[in-house]
């Protein structure tokens, strides 16, 4: 199947059967689901943009395989230019959500891409994980198959012993092998998109927690959501029903987020791409530069997020005709250096770029990293800024049923402002009231706040990749020459 649209992305929710809950209720179809559907709506939306005449050239590549179109989010680009018509498509897909679903598919296609392209490191010690892993990337490519994760074992304590011991009972382990395949049990999390995913991956950032060099805790395999003994468990769902006028993001944009349990299930062995090589997972990252395509793919949403942000705040003060004010000025003005950042940092990693040894264009590391770093303090503080510009704005917005109802005369003439009919008003400030204020908008001032892990690891993932030594001799140039008195 060459790239899918949104359709046939839908179909094929329907025809597998997955154990999905929510709200103690186990989902039969998550495509029709009220807390769910809104989310399988916007998913579907990125891939019919595949099949756009104006954007298909964009969005699409020539397989490698068939022929036929696919996902150009699944190729690896060997030159600069293809670089850039990827970061086009992934921008396409982020800008069409606002950046508000961060686990759009092209954030696994990417990394996948990256593996399939290093699958020889995969295969080094056992071969047949190398031959797995170009066999199911392009199982991906072709099907063009919705992909989500699940990379964290949960803690029973953040004591130091419940930081660097992986325990038995409750992180996901390998408990036996058989001649059909792997038998895992345990849970992970946080697997965003699960329920609206075709097939799961699991795997881990790095093991650097553990110190044995075989460990049944390292594993990277992928399944089908439908897997037996596989079972999501959701966290409640910020799409209440509510029309897009009154919740605009939260209506439309429901990725959702799942607690993944493993009950005893069975890995095929065809799907499992390493096993036990603790030392093996923690290069992963770096050795197959998946970290730098994955987070290059997180720049764009990042860019599409704080351009949205921008434009709220743009027509906030226009509607509310207060940008001469200084302090409106200051604030707007700090939206756009973070959103001029996310764009120098985006393309600074394309233009930086090089070939790595497995002769893929991967985005230079340093500003895919910043932007990481950058958008874990930067995005909070955008919420806020909206929610300063606002103030008491934010509760004077009406519901759809009141424009409808016997006050929308009242309604129509108080609430109208020089720039903004009143409904333009109201429309405006309940969007902005999804992003800074809403439930849906906290979820997305969290996500942001840990989307790669921690403050601190992501100062220590910054000074593991940062070139210190040319900064450090130019300094100590500087105090040589003023020695010399």
């Amino acid at each position: 199947m060459p790239a899918r649209t949104g359709r046939q992305y839908i179909e094929g929710l329907r025809a597998q059967e997955r154990e999905v809950w929510l709200g103690g209720e186990r989902v039969r179809d998550v495509t029709t689901h009220p807390g769910l559907a809104g989310g399988v709506k916007a998913i579907a939306s990125l891939y019919d943009l595949q099949h756009d005449p104006k954007l298909k050239k964009v969005m699409t590549c020539k397989s490698p395989t068939s022929g036929e179109p696919v996902g150009r989010s699944f190729a690896n680009p060997k030159t600069r230019d293809e670089l850039e018509a990827r970061t086009q498509m992934m921008l396409n897909w982020a800008r069409t959500t606002n950046g508000m679903m961060g686990r759009s598919p092209d954030f696994m296609n990417v990394t996948f891409a990256a593996w399939g392209a290093a699958a020889d490191f995969f295969g080094e010690k056992r071969p047949e994980f190398g031959d797995n892993m170009r066999r199911y990337v392009e199982h991906l490519r072709e099907n063009d198959v919705c992909l989500t994760h699940a990379l964290i074992n949960l803690q029973r304590s953040r004591n130091v012993s419940g930081m660097f011991n992986l325990q038995e009972g409750t992180a996901l382990e390998v408990k036996k092998e058989t001649s059909a395949g792997v038998v895992v049990h345990g849970a992970r999390i946080l697997a965003t998109l699960g329920p609206l995913s075709d097939e799961i991956a699991v795997y881990s950032p790095r093991l650097a927690r553990h110190s044995d060099d075989h460990s049944p805790f390292a594993m990277s395999f992928s399944i089908d959501c439908g897997t037996p003994g596989l079972k999501f468990l959701c966290r409640d769902t910020f799409d209440l029903g509510r029309s897009h006028f009154d919740a605009p993001l939260a209506s439309r944009f429901e990725e959702m987020d799942c607690i993944v349990f493993f009950d005893n299930v069975l890995v095929p062995w065809e799907r499992v791409f390493l096993l036990y090589d603790v030392d093996r997972l923690n290069a992963v990252p770096h050795v197959t530069h998946s970290t730098a395509h994955s987070a290059h793919q997180g720049a764009a949403k990042n860019l599409a997020k704080c351009e949205f942000v921008l434009g709220i705040a743009l027509l906030m003060s226009e509607a509310l005709g207060n940008g001469h004010l200084p302090h409106t000025e200051e604030r707007i003005g700090e939206l756009m250096l973070y959103t001029e950042l996310m764009r120098s940092c985006l393309r600074a990693a394309e233009a930086d770029a090089e070939l790595d040894r497995w002769g893929v264009m991967a985005p230079a590391i340093l500003p895919s990293e910043s932007t990481r770093n950058l958008m874990m303090t930067c995005y909070p503080r955008m919420v806020e800024i909206l929610q300063l510009l606002g103030s008491s704005s934010f509760l004077l917005t009406p519901s759809e049923k009141d424009f409808a109802g016997p006050l929308r005369p009242q309604i129509e003439q108080y609430l109208a402002t020089d720039k903004m009919s009143a409904a333009e008003r109201v429309k405006l400030f309940r969007l902005a009231w999804d992003v800074a204020g809403s439930a849906f908008g906290s979820r997305q001032e969290l996500y942001e706040r840990f989307f790669a892990s921690d403050p601190l690891t992501r100062a220590r993932a910054m000074a593991a990749v940062y070139p210190k030594g040319p900064v450090m001799e130019r300094v100590l140039d500087f105090l040589g020459k003023s020695g010399d008195a």
